[in-house]
Parts: structure tokens; sequence; C-alpha cells
């Protein structure tokens, strides 16, 4: 099949001086996809695709009428399946492309170790452990950092990769041939053999449905996010801390460290309720069950491997007292066992102990399958020592090997694959990734209203003040009295809320102490917001006043107001006796949460981000005050619009003293996909983070903003904030131009999550999540999310004060916070398209209003791109991110032809269709979804 093409792609060819050369690896697969488009579609398709691309091409250089109206008699004559044909070419087009770029960094990565064996690549953690010691920081200093430090990545369900788990996979596995074939030794006939498994996985992706015909339920996006733990995470996680071992050893060889996992990971999938009716307790055990299956079952893979590598004999080398005495305890176990080890290898004392943490993790596994929510544990469950109970046992059992092997003569075997496990268990746990729990914060005070009126406490708990509020919580924590009866008459909302907290319990107390860690408040805005969940801790026994605490309550602060409150709302908080008491049994540290999201979508781009700045200085300063460890939990998406952008150069933005080696971030949707599909890319993301907080603690200075420069900063927030909403809030219409000007419906029809892309019934911009709200504006190429106000606010500044424009310069720069503001407005503005965001706003009905609204967004547009280039003193956008600019410059051409598309289809589906044919076109349109959405890089 395809011989003869595949000739034609000449692949002995590939150029040996660079074979992941960027351009050739483009050509093989962009080559090779035209001939599966050809083979599958016939000729005549591929000589449309070709035609588009020209002319698509050709509008970027020459932007005749004569050339929009030639696409636009192309697309509007062709039938719905003959314009997904096109749909598809573009959109696995860019697949692969970023299968290449993504292959094409590792590849530079390697070059610059294989160029310079002693070079410190940028980002690593070799260079931030170099960095330190040039600073002069002491070894005692980094080991206080080392005990310290504790890195989590928290992926979340957020709905924001449009793309197939399906297609993910065959990518991926493109991905393993194309690195292969493209590598200086492989043999022509390996080429061509890897060359066929190229060619059929993209016929198959070419024969597959490009969209889920079905919405995935929440234990479908768990399973999902198992793959990169399975092929990433695992690989890669035990290489991170060999790297960091290696690097203080190079740089501080008098100093021995001691380094204890600090890199951690949890998850929202399962746990995350708010707005997501379909994450029930039920679900929640069962996701808690999923992941321990994972975590258990390569455990067990694990022992079998590391048996095979551990013969070592007691004829030849002694063993432990202590090993022995594990033995014994263990053959006393599990005698049958026991007996048929000391029959096969009764001399291989190591293989022996792998054998019998073997037959633990398998009973352990057994538990876990039988476990019930809420439901009595078996008396004649497995028998204490013979299954593990958590995670420490199970190192316990590891550590007994590892310092025996050391004491006779095996130190190398125990720092080999035995010592790759042993930080698995430490990272992982049995639980795979901590579930952090969250619900709305208007969920619990509904729940309490009606628990306070049933028990004749609170008629109305709603209407009362927020003291009242205060006063009637701390009376009922500091009481001994239960509050909520066992059976009850409650609504169904209710008594979910109250299961979630029992479950929650219950699962810590019989399945595993490490399964959750925090308890997430959304929209909390008040203390008695975090209060309420704490009485709920204590009548589930979460919380006990004079005992103990099992999670951790975290509030997050989503809003403007919220966040500019921040502090004062932490100090308030941390004045209460009974919360207090709960942080003593949480040895003394606070998790806040800070939203990216919502913010930006209230108060604009500019607004948000110095908000939360201000936010984290103040927490911070309040947490200090009162001497309590605060963790910044940092709710990132992936685009600008939330919280997106580089992850290393954010955290090194961070304002002074606001690190200190923790720090928690969540990880959403397409930038999973995008980050931890590849082991290699997976690799470099985690570097980089480490790198950064390792630096960001030990600042070579501390950039302390001057006074002058918040008050510049206020002022930009204020009128940024107000021309923001003045357009998206306080327009009558403005809705009506968004409903209309961009796929916001269609996005909410899109089968990418279980989760409702609203929490009501989308009647104003409130209603609607920051997610498509984001992912729209990205389709439609306005990109306002990532920009709007910031040019207005910085024009009215400039023309208050003369000397504006060297203060914006200064602090540009010498102020990291400032500095990547504009570096990533600078990057959302690069993808928005003013010439194809009008195109939308031409599906305005009222054109008139279409124009109006579209001319205010233009003339924002013009004034930002304007500003910045005078403060960063360049000619055009990114200008000092050539690589940047020339991958957006290159992609703009292939992703015009899917907004042209999609404009074409919009405007069909809006036209009164039968219904067949608008579920037609509905299925179309998400096709160029995913297609702007790879084109772009960027969703939500």
């Amino acid at each position: 099949m395809f011989q003869e093409e595949i000739k034609q792609l000449d692949l002995a060819s590939i150029p040996k001086s660079d074979p992941y050369a960027l351009p050739h690896m483009v050509r093989i697969l962009a080559g090779t996809l035209g001939q599966v488009i050809s083979d599958q579609e016939g000729p005549d398709t591929l000589s449309r695709v070709e035609k588009v691309r020209v002319l698509c091409k050709d509008l970027r250089t020459q932007a005749t009428p004569a050339i929009v109206e030639s696409l636009n008699q192309i697309f509007s004559k062709l039938s719905v399946d003959k314009l997904n044909q096109l749909t598809k070419a573009f959109t696995h087009y860019f697949g692969l492309i970023n299968l290449a770029e993504k292959l094409d960094q590792i590849h530079q990565a390697r070059e610059i170790v294989l160029k310079d064996p002693q070079a410190k690549r940028e980002g690593s953690i070799a260079a931030a452990v170099q960095a330190l010691r040039k600073q002069g920081i002491p070894p005692k200093k980094i080991q206080g950092l080392l005990d310290a430090a504790r890195i989590t990545m928290v992926f979340t369900a957020h709905p924001t990769e449009s793309k197939r788990p399906t297609t993910l996979e065959k990518l991926h596995r493109i991905a393993k041939s194309a690195r292969r074939m493209t590598s200086e030794d492989a043999l022509p006939e390996e080429r061509q053999e890897l060359m066929q498994h190229i060619i059929e996985e993209m016929v198959a992706l070419w024969q597959t449905d490009e969209i889920r015909q079905f919405r995935p339920d929440v234990l479908d996006e768990v399973k999902g996010h198992l793959y990169y733990f399975e092929e990433t995470l695992f690989k890669i996680v035990p290489k991170l801390y060999r790297d960091l071992e290696k690097s203080l050893k190079e740089e501080f060889p008098k100093t021995g460290f001691e380094s204890r996992p600090f890199l951690a990971f949890g998850s929202w999938m399962g746990g995350d309720r708010d707005g997501n009716p379909f994450v029930t307790p039920e679900v929640t055990v069962d996701t808690l069950k999923i992941m321990r299956r994972c975590a258990i079952h390569y455990y067990m893979t694990s022992m079998e491997l590391l048996s095979d590598r551990l013969s070592s004999s007691c004829r030849q080398v002694p063993i432990s007292d202590r090993l022995r005495q594990s033995l014994e305890l263990d053959s006393l176990l599990f005698p049958e066992l026991a007996e048929r080890l000391n029959q096969r290898t009764p001399n291989e004392l190591y293989r022996q102990k792998c054998s019998f943490i073997y037959e633990k993790l398998q009973r352990t596994l057994a538990y876990t399958d039988h476990y019930k929510n809420l439901g009595p544990v078996p008396e004649a469950g497995p028998s204490p020592g013979s299954w593990y109970a958590h995670a420490g046992q199970l190192l316990e059992d590891l550590d007994v090997m590892d310092q025996s092997l050391r004491a006779h003569r095996g130190a190398v075997l125990a720092d080999g694959f035995l010592e790759d496990i042993r930080t698995r268990v430490r990272v992982f746990g049995l639980q795979l990734a901590r579930l952090d729990l969250r619900q709305h914060s208007g969920r619990h005070a509904s729940a309490l209203g009606e628990i306070f009126r049933h028990v004749g406490l609170a008629e109305d708990y709603a209407s009362l003040s927020e003291e009242a509020k205060i006063e009637l919580l701390t009376k009922e924590l500091e009481s001994n009295r239960p509050l909520i009866p066992e059976r009850t008459p409650f609504s169904a909302e209710t008594l979910e809320t109250i299961e979630t907290f029992r479950m929650a319990n219950h699962v810590l107390e019989h399945l595993d102490p490490q399964a959750t860690e925090s308890y997430i408040i959304s929209m909390t805005k008040n203390i008695s917001d975090v209060l309420a969940v704490l009485l709920f801790f204590r009548e589930a026994g979460l919380f006990k006043p004079d005992s103990y605490s099992r999670l951790n309550v975290v509030p997050l602060l989503e809003t403007s107001l919220d966040l500019r409150n921040a502090g004062q709302f932490l100090d308030r908080l941390f004045h209460i006796p009974v919360y207090r008491k709960h942080l003593e049994f949480r040895g003394h540290q606070q998790e806040v949460m800070l939203g990216y999201s919502d913010s930006n979508k209230e108060g604009g781009y500019l607004a948000a981000n110095w908000a939360l700045y201000r936010a984290q200085v103040e927490l911070v300063r309040v947490a200090d005050n009162h001497q309590v460890s605060l963790v910044l939990f940092h709710g990132r998406g992936g685009s600008i619009g939330r919280g997106g952008g580089p992850a290393n150069k954010a955290i090194l933005a961070q304002p002074p003293k606001t690190i200190r080696g923790s720090i928690k971030i969540t990880e959403q949707g397409e930038v999973i996909s995008d980050l931890y599909s590849e082991p290699d890319n997976a690799r470099g993301h985690l570097e980089q983070i480490v790198n950064a907080v390792l630096r960001g603690s030990f600042p070579p200075r501390e950039v302390v903003p001057r006074r002058n420069w918040e008050q510049v900063m206020e002022k930009l927030a204020a009128t940024s904030y107000k021309v923001y909403r003045g357009l998206i809030y306080d327009h009558p219409r403005f809705l009506e131009y968004f409903s209309a000007a961009t796929p916001i419906n269609e996005i909410s029809q899109h089968r990418i999550a279980s989760r409702p892309a609203s929490r009501g019934a989308k009647r104003s911009i409130d209603d609607l999540r920051a997610i498509p709200w984001v992912f729209s504006w990205m389709q439609s190429r306005h990109t306002i999310q990532g920009w709007f106000g910031v040019g207005a606010a910085i024009e009215e500044y400039l023309k208050s004060d003369p000397q504006g424009l060297a203060v914006l310069q200064e602090m540009y720069a010498q102020w990291p916070f400032f500095q990547r503001l504009l570096d990533n407005a600078q990057m959302i503005l690069s993808k928005a398209d003013m010439d194809i965001a009008r195109r939308y706003a031409e599906l305005v009905p009222d054109q008139a209003l279409g124009r109006e609204i579209f001319g205010r967004i233009e003339g924002e547009y013009n004034r930002t791109v304007g500003v910045i280039c005078q403060i960063s003193q360049i000619r055009e956008m990114l200008e000092r991110e050539p690589g940047l600019a020339h991958s957006i410059k290159l992609r703009n051409p292939y992703i015009d032809p899917l907004s042209f598309i999609q404009i074409e289809l919009l405007r069909r589906a809006r036209n009164n269709p039968t219904d067949e044919e608008k579920a037609h076109l509905e299925d179309a349109i998400l096709l160029t979804i995913n297609g702007i959405a790879a084109g772009l890089k960027n969703t939500g």
C-alpha cells in the first residue's frame, strides 16, 4: 500500500546532520497525509485542499477582494460532506504539525547536551542548582528548602480538550514511529517499516470520527487521564529526582543532601462537583478505586520486574537481620506461598520478598475492589500486615530491601530499579494522585439553611447578616451535640452535600488515608462560607475540635472584590479560635486557591492580573503575621485569559516571598495532552517548574515594586476594568453580539466533557462559565479575553503624565510581573486576527450592531498593539520571540480555511435548516472547532 508514494518521500535522504529538522519532519508528515487523502477521497479532494491552501496563503500576502470572493465561491457551493473533507484535512495537518514541533523541541534540547556535555540547558534542574551555587546560597539553606518544598500539579477535568482520546493515542503512536524513523542509526528497511506504521495510523485517523457521538461521563474522563500516568509520569518522575541528586553532587561535592520527593500530583476528575451534577459520592468513590487499581497494577508489574533483577543469593552475599525478620513474618502470613518459594528460590531471598510484596499488593487490590461507599467494613477482611492500608507500609517493605542491599555490597542495585520504585511510591502512593473535592459555596449555604430550619436554629439562614451567620456557626462548632440526624427529610441536593462529607471521612478511614487532602470552596466570599464547611467536617467526623482535622479547608477567591479583600478575609478567619484549632491539627498550614478565569471574565485581563498580584502579597503578609505556612494554589488555564502562558516565567514573575518552595498549579484540558502525552516533553515541562520554584525561592534580587509603580498599576487596572465592563457588561446588546459573532451556542453543545457549559440557563454573561467564554473568543479570533482594556488604560495614563512612557518602560525593563503581563498580551494579540473576526461579526443579524461593537473591539486592538510596541520598544508583536512569531505566521494561512468554513456552516445553521440538516451542520461545526483549536494550540 502506497509503496510508490513512500519511495517518493526519499526516506533514505533524511539529513544526517539534523535528522529532526522541523521543515523535513513537516514535509514527511504533510506529504504522507496528502497521499492518504488522495487515496481515501480521490485526487479531486486533494486538489481542492491544495487550491484552498494556496488561496489562503495568497490572502495573507495580498488581501484582495478577488481572493476573498474566490474562497467564498468555493465554500458556499460545497456540500457539508465536502466541507468536512476540507476541515478534516487541515485539522489533521495541525495535529501532525503540533507533533512535529514537539519532536523538534526534544531534538533541540538533546542537541545542546550532545554539543557540550557540560552545558546546562536553560530551564533545567541542573541550571537551577548551578545558579543557586553561583549565588552563594549555603547548602544548609538548600537542604531546608528541599525538606519543606512541595510542588503539586493538579489535573482537572475542565472541558478544553477538544480532541478525542482515540485521536490523541493515534498521534502518540505516529510520534513514536516518526522519532525512530528520523534517528540517524535507523536502517533503510526500518524506515520503510516505520513509514508503513505511520501510514496505517493516518488512514485509521482519517476514517475515525473526530467528534464524540456521546458526551463522556465522569469515569470516562478519569480513565482517559490514566494514560498520562501509565505512559509518561511513572517513567519520568524518577529521572527528575536523579537529575536533582546528580546536580547537587556536581555543584556541592562536599555536601551530602537528603532529598525527599517534593513533587506531587493531584486530580479534580471525579472530585470536582461544582456545577457538575454527575459527580456524586458514588462516582467519587469509583474514581478513587479506578486510580488505586492503576497504581497497584503498576506496582505489581514493577515487583515482577524487580524480582528478575534481584537474583542475589544468600550463598553469595548475606542479608540484613531486618530483612530476615521481615521474611519470617511474611512466611507466617502466607505459609503456602512461603513453602512454594522455599522450594523454588530457597537462597534468593530478595526475590522471595518481591513475591510477598506482590501478594500483599494483590490483596490490597481485592480490598479496593470490594470497598463500598459508607458500607460496613467486613470483619473478615484482610488480616493486618497481609495488605497495604497505606503507601507507607509498602514503602517500609521496599526500604527493608534497600537497607539490606546497601549494607552488603549491593548499593548499585539499591540505586537502580529499586530506587525508582521507591520514588514512585513516595510520589504517587497507592492513590496515584490525591483527589481534591470541590463544591460551590452556595450549595453549602443552601444545605445548611435547610438543616437549620429543620432543627429549629434558624428559619431563614440565607437572610441572616454575615455577623449572625458567623456567630451561629461558631456556636455550633464549639458545641458537642450532633446537628444532622441520621435519617432526614431533606432535599436531594442537601442529602448529596451531607453524603459527600460522610463519604470523604469513610474513604480516609477505611480505603486510603491519603486519598484526598483538600476540600475547595468555589466562590468563597465570606467567613461563613469557610465555617460552613468546617461544620460539615465536624458532622461527618472529619473534624473534632479537641482531637484532629482530616482535610484542608481551601477557600477559592475568584472575583475582583474577593481578591481585593483577600488579606482582610484571611486575617479575620485566623482570629476565629475554632478555626485556629483546625489549623493546629493541619500543621499550621493554610491553602488558598486563586481563580484566574472568573476574575478575568468579570474584569478583564489587566485588572484581573493586578488583583491576583495584590492578593498574593496580602495573603503572604497576613499568613506571616499569624505564623501560618501559606500554600498558594493557582487555578491557571491554558489560554492567556485564564492565567496561561509559559509556566516557568509565570512562577518567576510571582510577587516576592510568595513561593518559598511550595506551589500548587492546575493543569487543564488541552494543556494536559500537549505537555504530558510525550515523556520527553513532560520531563522538560516539569523540569522547568522545578527550576522556577528553586530559583524563585532564592531570587538573585527581589524586585519589590516601587510605590509609584504600584500607583500606576492601580490607575491602569481601574481604567481597564471600566473600559472592559463598559462593553462586556454595560452595553445593553453585547450578549446579542457575542451569541451571533462567536460559536458559543455550538461550543455549549460540544461533547468534550461531562460538565455543562453554564451554571444556570445562560441568560447573561455572568451565567456562562469562563471556559466556553474564552473558547468562543479564541475560535472567532477576537481573543479579547487576553487584552481588551489594556490599550485604553495605558493611553489614558500616557495622556495624564508627560513622563508616563518612561515610567512604563522602566517597569517593563525591571519588573518581571509587568513584563510577563505585556509579553503574554503580545502572544494572544498575535493569535488575534481582526480580518477574520470581522467576518464573524458579519454573522450578527443586525448589521449596524455588528459594525458598532466590532468597531470598538478593533479600535481597542489597534490601541493595545500600539502602546505595547511603544513600551516594549519593538516594531511588531513578538519581535523578541522570533520562533513563536514564525510559528504563528506559518499557521495562520492554514487556520484561515477552517475559519471560512466555520463561518459558512454557522450561516447555514442559522438559516432555518431542517432538523436533519441542522444535526448534520452541528456536527460539521464541531469538527471546525476541533481544527481551529489544533491550529491555535489554545481552546479555553
